[in-house]
């Protein structure tokens, strides 16, 4: 859809706008998260400082980790070793203690809720967590340059999860101080990255009564100033673990006696890709991490795919979802191996409802510094708020994903990924302003 870069003339809301010592502090903010990034489900400091701006912000309803999660029901969660690596590091890092031990065992997130009589429940999702990238070090890189770069080596905010935060506590300072009578949620979710979180906080219900539902996400090649009202086009994904299981021999002298794993997961791979596409839509085969084998001399005896399926519906992801697991099957039999597949993570697709995206159009065109709105345009990826914007749908609400354009210099999940920080200003006052106008 072409962009909209007409003089506006929309109303403005009271909420837009912010004084310097707000901007600054969301800047701070965002910075800070950025020097100390956690991946899924290890997000114990980010968790702390969240719940410390609610509170600063005079929030009395917060719900923390376990309280707005089914904890069967996350996905793709880090051993015990490594959840608690991450917990001694928050600690280490004096992170409260409080949210630490409310935190513990990888059950993150916080959910602010602010009630105020009467009136339709309305809620933004924002995500939390970093990604296993180690950031650029080049004097040109802004974090760099400016002391804020990634203190973990190894991990860094590459998709710009830490603005994602910033914006979620400048609209909920926004709106608590507004005189709007209903109820506001900020859901600040764990574990996107891996698409694991988004199920776990709709099956706890937490959620249900919501009757508007916002998501967002900031750049997406979208440049700063351009605004995407009901982002659409997800992806349904499935990632999963296959794992082969042969014998091993020597593989000089007694060759014939192994049954190579390896071999079998090369057959699996090459199919894998050749999985017969599908008319009725798009479809995505990927195996991105394969493993195998201990030494040169030895038949190895057992390999692994890590890898993943995707389809523009729900539906096309199943279909290659049930191929992906007949090929792993069928290549591990010819190669007189055993198999078996684990799914990791999974998420449906989704399409933001266009009547929410009118509300978010709309408000974008009185916001300062907005030059282009788009009503719609394709993600042409996955995202696991799809699990709830289809919760609140099926119970009769409204779901919308927005895109806030912002300028970077790398691409999303590169270590020379950044924000241009004047897009979370823009993205405070678009998205206070849509919630206004859902009053």
């Amino acid at each position: 859809m072409a962009a909209d870069t007409s003089p506006y003339q929309v109303p403005a809301s009271p909420l837009v706008g912010m004084t310097r010592e707000r901007r600054e502090r969301l800047v701070d903010l965002r910075r800070d998260l950025h020097r100390h990034p956690e991946p899924a489900w290890c997000e114990y400091r980010t968790t702390a400082r969240v719940v410390e701006e609610i509170e600063r912000i005079g929030v009395d309803g917060v719900l923390v980790g376990p309280e707005l999660l089914d904890a069967d029901a996350r996905m793709a969660v880090p051993d015990d070793a490594s959840l608690s690596e991450w917990h001694d590091r928050a600690r280490a890092a004096g992170a409260r203690a409080d949210v630490l031990d409310a935190c513990a065992g990888g059950h993150t997130g916080a959910l602010a809720t602010v009630e105020r009589g009467d009136g339709p429940t309305v809620a933004l999702r924002v995500d939390i967590d970093g990604l296993p990238i180690s950031e650029a070090e080049a004097a040109d890189h802004a974090p760099a340059d400016g002391g804020f770069r990634s203190d973990t080596e190894g991990y860094m905010h590459a998709c710009g999860h830490d603005a994602h935060t910033a914006i979620g506590i400048g609209v909920l300072e926004a709106v608590a101080e507004s005189d709007f009578s209903g109820t506001f949620h900020v859901l600040f979710q764990p574990a996107e990255e891996v698409i694991g979180g988004g199920h776990a906080v709709a099956e706890s219900g937490v959620l249900d009564d919501v009757d508007h539902l916002l998501a967002i996400h900031i750049g997406l090649d979208h440049p700063t100033g351009e605004v995407v009202a009901g982002v659409g086009g997800f992806l349904a994904v499935r990632q999963f673990e296959a794992q082969f299981r042969g014998e091993s021999a020597h593989a000089g002298g007694h060759p014939a006696a192994g049954r190579d794993a390896v071999q079998a997961l090369a057959t699996a791979v090459t199919n894998l890709h050749a999985i017969r596409r599908h008319e009725d839509g798009a479809t995505r085969v990927n195996t991105g991490v394969v493993s195998g084998g201990t030494a040169t001399n030895i038949v190895p005896e057992h390999a692994t795919i890590e890898g993943e399926v995707r389809g523009e519906t729900t539906d096309l992801m199943e279909y290659m979802s049930e191929r992906a697991d007949e090929v792993v099957e069928h290549a591990a039999a010819i190669h007189d191996c055993e198999s078996s597949v684990e799914t990791t993570a999974k998420a449906p697709s989704a399409e933001s409802d266009d009547a929410l995206a009118d509300v978010v159009y709309d408000a974008a065109g009185a916001v300062s510094g907005v030059d282009s709105r788009l009503h719609s345009a394709p993600l042409g990826g996955s995202e696991d708020a799809t699990y709830l914007m289809a919760r609140v749908q099926e119970r009769g609400g409204t779901a919308s994903f927005v895109g806030i354009g912002t300028d970077h210099p790398g691409g999303h999940h590169t270590p020379t990924f950044d924000v241009d920080e004047r897009s979370i200003e823009i993205g405070v006052d678009v998205l206070a302003s849509a919630v206004d106008r859902l009053w």
